[in-house]
C-alpha cells in the first residue's frame, strides 16, 4: 500500500498574489492615516509622502495644528509650521478648505479650535468671516459674548447666522417638546368625577386598593380619577432661571430655545430670566429666541441668590409651579440665602429642578459643594442634554421622580 505525501510550502499563483496585493494596500493605508496624524517631518518615522487631496488636507491640518516655535497651541517639534496667522483672507480660505475635505462635524471642531488656539475670535466680527463659516451651537456662543464688541455693519450678518442655526434646532426640538408637555399637562389636570372616556385606570385602582374585595377578586372603586379636559386655561407655570456666565453659552442657547417653544404652549406661562450680578427678564421677547440670546450678555460673574429672589417674588401659583435653574452653581452672591430660597419654594410646593448644563457635552466644572446642598433639599442638580430636557419637564409637571442619568454629572 502506498501513502502520498504531500509538503505543504506557501501559497503561490493568482490567489496569492491577491492577499499580497492586499496586505500591502492595508499596510499603505495605515501609513498614510499615521503621517496624516503625526504630521510629517522627521519625527513621524513613516517615510509617506503625501500628494494630492492628501497634501492639501496635511496643509490645512497643519494650518491649525502645527507651529515650528510650540506657538498658538502647536506642538514643539511636529514640524508643522504654516499657521493662519492674523489674515482675514487667509482665513478665509482655510475655512473654505477644510469644507472640502471634512465633514461638517469635524468643520465645526476645527473651527472651534482654530478660535481658542489661534485666537481668531476678532475676525469674526468682520461679516465675510461669518459668511464663510460653518454655524453651530458653538459658534453661536462665541457671538454672543462678542455682542457688545460687535460693530454695527456686523449685526445683521451674526444674526442671520444665529438665526440659522436656532431654526434648525427649533425643528430638531419643538414637535417633541410639545407632545411630550401636552401630554403630562393633559395627565396632571385630574379630576374627581370624570366621565367614563376619561377615567385614568391605572390611578385609579391605586388610589382603591383598600377596597380589594378577595372572594370577588377585584377593587370597588369608590374614587374615580380622570384626566382633565384639554382647556386653553393655564394649567402651569415655568420659570427658566438661566446663568450667562461664558461656561454656560450653549446651555443659554438651547435654554433661548426651548423657552420659545414652552411659550408657544397655551397652557404654560412661561418666565426667562437670565443673571450674572444683574437679573434680566427677557419674558416679552421669547416670541422670537434671536431676540433673546442678543438680549444675554455672556461673561461676568454670578449671583445665584439674586435671580432666585426675582423668580421667587414672581411666583404666584407655587403649587402650578417649576423653576429650572441653569447653573454651574459657582455662587458669588450670599449662598446660605440661595440655599434658603429653594428650600422655602420647595417647602410652597414649587418644583424645583437643577441642571448643571443644558447641552450636549455633559456636566461642566461645577461646585460640587452646593450640588450635594440642593440635593440633601430634594433638588438634586445634574446635567442634562436637550433630547432629555422634555422628559425632565414633564417628569417636574406630573411631579414624578424626575429621569435622571446615570453620568448626568460627569
Amino acid at each position: 500500500m502506498t501513502t502520498d505525501t504531500t509538503t505543504t510550502g506557501p501559497e503561490t499563483g493568482p490567489a496569492a498574489d491577491a492577499g499580497a496585493g492586499a496586505g500591502s494596500e492595508a499596510a499603505a493605508e495605515r501609513l498614510r492615516r499615521w503621517r496624516l496624524v503625526l504630521g510629517g517631518g522627521s519625527a513621524d518615522g513613516t517615510g509617506c509622502a503625501l500628494t494630492g487631496r492628501d497634501q492639501a488636507m496635511d496643509a490645512t491640518l497643519a494650518a491649525l495644528y502645527g507651529s515650528g516655535d510650540g506657538s498658538a497651541g502647536g506642538r514643539r517639534g511636529s514640524g508643522r509650521g504654516a499657521g493662519l496667522g492674523a489674515s482675514a483672507p487667509s482665513v478665509a480660505r482655510w475655512l473654505g478648505d477644510i469644507r472640502t475635505y471634512f465633514p461638517t462635524s469635524v468643520v465645526q471642531v476645527m473651527q472651534r479650535d482654530a478660535i481658542d488656539r489661534l485666537d481668531l475670535s476678532a475676525l469674526l466680527l468682520e461679516p465675510e468671516m461669518l459668511e464663510a463659516v460653518e454655524a453651530d451651537v458653538h459658534l453661536v456662543g462665541t457671538l454672543l459674548s462678542l455682542n457688545r464688541a460687535m460693530p454695527e455693519t456686523t449685526k445683521e450678518t451674526a444674526r442671520a447666522v444665529v438665526r440659522k442655526v436656532v431654526e434648525k434646532l427649533e425643528k430638531q426640538l419643538a414637535t417633541r417638546t410639545r407632545s411630550t408637555l401636552t401630554g403630562a399637562l393633559d395627565r396632571s389636570a385630574r379630576i374627581s368625577r370624570p366621565r367614563h372616556r376619561d377615567i385614568d385606570w391605572d390611578r385609579t385602582i391605586r388610589a382603591n386598593l383598600k377596597n380589594y374585595l378577595p372572594e370577588y377578586r377585584t377593587v370597588v372603586p369608590e374614587r374615580l380619577v380622570g384626566y382633565g379636559r384639554a382647556s386653553r386655561a393655564v394649567k402651569k407655570e415655568v420659570v427658566l432661571c438661566i446663568d450667562q456666565s461664558g461656561s454656560m453659552a450653549a446651555s443659554v442657547v438651547y435654554a433661548s430655545v426651548f423657552g420659545a417653544v414652552l411659550a408657544s404652549m397655551r397652557s404654560l406661562a412661561t418666565r426667562l430670566v437670565v443673571f450674572d450680578t444683574a437679573v434680566v427678564d427677557l419674558t416679552d421677547q421669547l416670541d422670537d429666541p434671536v431676540d433673546v440670546l442678543f438680549g444675554t450678555r455672556l461673561g461676568g460673574g454670578t449671583d445665584i441668590n439674586r435671580a432666585l429672589a426675582y423668580c421667587q417674588e414672581r411666583i404666584t401659583r407655587p403649587a402650578d409651579t417649576v423653576v429650572v435653574l441653569i447653573s454651574d452653581l459657582y455662587e458669588g452672591g450670599i449662598r446660605d440665602e440661595m440655599l434658603k430660597r429653594v428650600a422655602a419654594m420647595k417647602a410652597a410646593g414649587v418644583q424645583f429642578v437643577a441642571l448643571l448644563a443644558l447641552s450636549d457635552e455633559g456636566a461642566p466644572a461645577y461646585d460640587r459643594e452646593h450640588a450635594a446642598a440642593l440635593a440633601e433639599l430634594g433638588a438634586p442638580a445634574f446635567a442634562c442634554t436637550p433630547d432629555l430636557f422634555p422628559d425632565i419637564m414633564a417628569a417636574a409637571v406630573e411631579r414624578r421622580p424626575l429621569p435622571i442619568p446615570d453620568t448626568a454629572t460627569g
